[in-house]
Formats: C-alpha cells, structure tokens, sequence
C-alpha cells in the first residue's frame, strides 16, 4: 500500500478571497502559489466575491464560486480608504467600518459551506482600541469574537498594536506576524553601506510601548538599543488622544551613529518627525524609520520638508495596506513587499503545516545579514 504525504496534502480547496482595494496583492499571492504548485498561468486561486451596494449605501456579498469543502482565506484591508462607493448619489470613501462590514458579508455569503476560513487582517480593526482605561467600548475584541462566532477559524494579523488583544479569543486560531525580515532586507538592498554592528547603528524605540519589537530587532543584529519616553498631558484630550508635552531620549552617546527608529505604526508621524530631530540635535547620523503599516493620515509634506532638511533619510513601510501613488513617489520611501510571505503562510496553512520557523526569522536574518558582508 503507497504511503500518503500528509505534509503536503491540502486540508481543502485553496481559495483566495480578496476583499475590495486587496486585489493587487491577493494577485501577488495568487502568482506565488500558481509557481509554487505548478498551476497553469491561466488559471487562478483567487475567487472572485463583490459587495454591491444599494443607492442607500446597504450592501450585500456574492461569492461567483462555489463555497463547499473550500479552505478559505480573506484578505482585508480595513484602512484602504482609496475604496468608494454611491450613497444617494454621493461618492463616498470606506471607512474601516465599511471595510469591516463587507468583511462580514462575504463570511456570511460562504454560509457555513466552506470548510475552514481564515481571515487575514493585515492591520488588525480597531487594533488601537485595545484596551479600556474609562467608559469606553472594547472595539477590538468585540470585533474579534464576532468574527470566530460567525465561523472564522483563524486570525492572521502583522504587527498587532498589542497582541494581548488575542485574550478575547483564546480558544482560537490568532497569529500575529512581524517583518523584520523584509524590513532588514529592504533595508540592506536601499542603503547597501550600513554597517550594522554596535559601533555604527543603533536600534531606538520611539516610546516605551514599542520596546518588545525594538529589543527584538537590538538582538537579533546585535545592536545597541536606545529609548524616547512620551510626556503626556493626560488631564487634556485632543484629537482623541492626550497630547505629548516633551520627549526625552534613554540611552548611550548616539554621536554619528545611524539610528534605526522602529515602530507598529505612522499615524500623523508627528512623534516619529519630532524625534528624528531632536535625534539630530544630538548628534545622530542618518535616520531610517521602520514601520510596518504608513497610514500617514495628515499628509507627506512634513515628511517632506524633514527630508529636505535632512532629519530623516529614508522610511520603509509594507504595501499590506493601501499605498497612495504620491508616497509611492518619494524619493525618501521605500515599500517592503510581503506578498511572497503572505503566500508561504497560505501555502503552509493550507497543507495543515507547523508555521513556526516563518513566525521566528532570526536564522533568516542571519543569513541576510551575512550575504551582505555585514558583522554581528
């Protein structure tokens, strides 16, 4: 009797859903897994759903394929806000609670048919609102077992603003993915003479919330790691947040050093801005910004007028969230693509495979880092 290779027997039908303002990057991942796999160019794992909407803005989800024995997986951009639709005849941007609804739409379409879904949010809803410090609502894990009650069976997310947030499901599947990796590697292709040992580069966390990531990325490199705390005013709300007084820098002397600023997330970057140049002030050398997720909500030209003054050099975000064509632009930009990593965590999933060595790349890094002649 022949023996049967479970490791690379699919658990169901491979399905790739992309949700609306996804469809670059589920093609990415789509052309990796056809590679991989062997599948004509002409064919395709993508499954083709839409949401229509009616000329009130409610909406609904068609799936153009069958949902039975599928192992599914969603790819949702929650923050795409280059996404429209009509409502009473205006043109109107979705929201990440528009975003979210569809999502929920097109799990519904599925109708208990598929026989797994997975869901990946590369930027977790409402990931900021983790936690409740006054009567505020739980937005994040409210949304999270809504989503495992209507039958999601995993959660993969990149770079979770708090990843505790994966207590409100602890019976279920929540991967929370980093990427250091392509961060490390982007940045040894862009800027091909750094030198990344402890005399030249250090590693510095914008405020004391991002030391797990920036205490990762100080070990696996081998480099010194330095600190900004955020002063708060916390008897003042604006823009829905306590305003930032003063920063002040924890560390060694950073005279002439590069600086690697790391960091989940560029909201406004008016922090991120604000300590690249008191970095400056002291004697910094050039400034690289790792950050998984440039949501830059006021707009490039602050970066801009930094550049031009020459208090930051270069930033590196990843395209898992929507990438406007005028950042795209910049000469101080630089994209991470993910999309070959997206599709080895499919590829991996799909046969009912262990994930572990893709969630920890410290021998990947390793290697990279030895390739490109650099000293631990």
């Amino acid at each position: 009797m022949a023996s049967i290779d479970f490791k690379h027997t699919p658990y169901g039908d491979l399905a790739l859903i992309s949700m609306r303002g996804c469809e670059d990057i589920a093609s990415q991942v789509d052309y990796y897994l056809k590679q991989w796999r062997n599948i004509p160019e002409d064919e395709s794992f993508v499954v083709a759903a839409n949401c229509p909407r009616f000329g009130t803005g409610e909406a609904k989800a068609v799936l153009k394929h069958t949902a039975r024995g599928l192992d599914a997986y969603i790819i949702c951009d929650c923050f795409n806000y280059s996404v429209t639709y009509k409502m009473y005849g205006q043109t109107v941007p979705m929201s990440p609670d528009d975003h979210y609804q569809d999502l929920k739409r097109v799990i519904a379409a599925l109708g208990g048919k598929a026989r797994r879904i997975t869901v990946i949010m590369p930027m977790l809803y409402e990931g900021r609102q983790h936690r409740r410090t006054a009567r505020e609502s739980m937005d994040c894990a409210m949304a999270l077992q809504e989503l495992v009650a209507m039958g999601v069976k995993n959660i993969i997310t990149f770079d979770a603003h708090d990843p505790r947030v994966n207590n409100a499901i602890p019976l279920d599947g929540f991967d929370n993915v980093q990427a250091a990796y392509q961060m490390i590697k982007a940045l040894l292709k862009t800027v091909p003479d750094i030198k990344l040992d402890r005399d030249h580069t250090m590693i510095v966390s914008p405020d004391e919330g991002g030391m797990g990531r920036c205490i990762y990325y100080s070990s696996v490199l081998g480099l010194e790691l330095g600190m900004f705390y955020k002063r708060r005013n916390y008897s003042v709300i604006v823009n829905g947040r306590n305003p930032i007084e003063a920063h002040e820098f924890l560390g060694n002397d950073i005279t002439g050093k590069d600086l690697i600023l790391v960091d989940d997330m560029i909201s406004s970057g008016e922090s991120m801005l604000d300590i690249a140049a008191k970095l400056k002030e002291k004697g910094a050398g050039r400034i690289f910004i790792f950050s998984t997720f440039g949501l830059f909500v006021e707009g490039l030209q602050k970066f801009d007028e930094y550049y031009e003054q020459g208090k930051i050099d270069k930033i590196f975000t990843t395209n898992l969230i929507y990438q406007s064509p005028e950042l795209l632009a910049r000469d101080w930009y630089c994209s991470v693509n993910m999309s070959k990593y997206i599709a080895l965590l499919v590829d991996t999933l799909n046969c009912d495979n262990s994930i572990s060595s893709l969630l920890d790349p410290v021998d990947r890094i390793k290697k990279i880092v030895a390739k490109y002649g650099q000293n631990k």
